[in-house]
């Protein structure tokens, strides 16, 4: 089985810490070289030092704040201008605050909707040329699985990662001519900083203990645990690989079997 990314080119948003830091590494083990993007150049600088580079490839970043789109478009245009074209982009932004839908402001929906949709059409519209031109273009969306069962008090969250999801189902439509594909990828419970401020602020709303919220959810998961940003990021490698070439606008959850229907 082809996996192989030596030679391609990724850019790999929300990459300085979690699901985002584990896809960029398992993508430059697999000889892919990474182009970093998030908001903190000290971090973003401290990630490309430690991939890997056994297939000789080189690492950098650019840094830009996924809320702003004039940042994300200047910051992405300036990249493309002087590099070689991308053949991978993965788009992966913290999600919003927790809390019911009828409480949030119109305001955070218009603020989520600005971080994920418009900032992933941005990249995609900057680097899509050079995926046609390639004939080898993957897009992949790291999402939730509110996509397939929305998530009791996620209420913009559970909003704007469907947007995303009928985003990209509609661009594998439009893009799978030119070899392109765009897939979403949806990870359940995993072991990042996001779980641990939504565990806590649950904790805090129920008067009880984080370890208690804890419990709780991983009785909800069949394999009994949460996951691991890794067992996230070797699901996105696949779909970035040469071999997952037929494999387009799906939803893939990657969850302990968590999610409630098929």
């Amino acid at each position: 089985m082809d996996i192989s990314l030596t030679g391609r080119r990724g850019l790999v948003c929300g990459s300085t810490q979690g699901i985002g830091r584990a896809c960029a590494r398992v993508l430059a083990e697999l000889g892919c070289s990474i182009t970093l993007m998030a908001r903190n150049e000290q971090a973003l600088e401290a990630v490309a030092r430690e991939l890997p580079r056994s297939a000789g490839q080189s690492h950098d970043f650019i840094s830009a704040d996924f809320s702003d789109p004039a940042a994300v478009t200047r910051a992405i245009t300036d990249k493309v201008a002087i590099s070689p074209p991308f053949h991978i982009l993965i788009n992966n932004t913290g999600g919003p605050p927790g809390g019911r839908a009828i409480d949030a402001e119109p305001q955070a929906y218009e603020a989520a909707f600005r971080a994920h949709v418009i900032a992933n059409q941005i990249l995609a519209r900057a680097v899509v040329p050079g995926m046609i031109e390639a004939k080898y273009g993957r897009i992949i969306n790291i999402i939730s699985t509110s996509v397939k069962a929305p998530i009791a008090n996620l209420g913009v969250s559970n909003t704007i990662r469907g947007a995303v999801a009928q985003w990209a189902k509609t661009l594998a439509n439009e893009l799978g001519p030119h070899g392109i594909t765009v897939n979403n990828v949806l990870p359940g419970y995993t072991d990042t900083e996001r779980l641990r401020a939504l565990m806590q602020s649950r904790a805090k709303a129920a008067g009880v203990s984080e370890s208690q919220i804890a419990e709780e959810w991983r009785k909800t998961i069949p394999a009994g645990r949460f996951g691991r940003p890794e067992e996230i990021a070797a699901a996105v490698a696949f779909l970035a690989s040469p071999a997952a070439g037929y494999v387009n606008g799906i939803n893939l959850p990657v969850d302990g079997g968590r999610t409630p229907g098929l």
